[in-house]
């Protein structure tokens, strides 16, 4: 446990933030999943138009510096790929 009140704060805001991180990873997570089950049901207009939510989730999580703007660019170059080739 940490002893300075500095220290008790970054914890304090580590806590809050690591929740926050989470919570835009996830949204993510949920709409990539969203994705892949309109891509098993055959319907490509529909994937297509859940690709451009899912870029906007990962767009929007890699302004605010949660992943990485080339771990973005990695994942949506991977779901393009994936309509693409279904």
């Amino acid at each position: 446990m940490p002893n300075l009140p500095s220290a008790k704060k970054r914890m304090r805001q580590n806590v809050k933030l690591r929740a926050r991180n989470r919570w835009r990873k996830d949204r993510i997570k949920q709409a990539v999943r969203e994705f892949d089950e309109a891509l098993q049901s055959g319907d490509k207009a529909k994937a297509a138009e859940q690709l451009k939510l899912v870029y906007k989730q990962i767009d929007q999580v890699a302004a605010k510096k949660t992943i990485h703007k080339n771990t973005a660019a990695r994942r949506k170059a991977g779901l393009a790929k994936r309509l693409a080739t279904a």
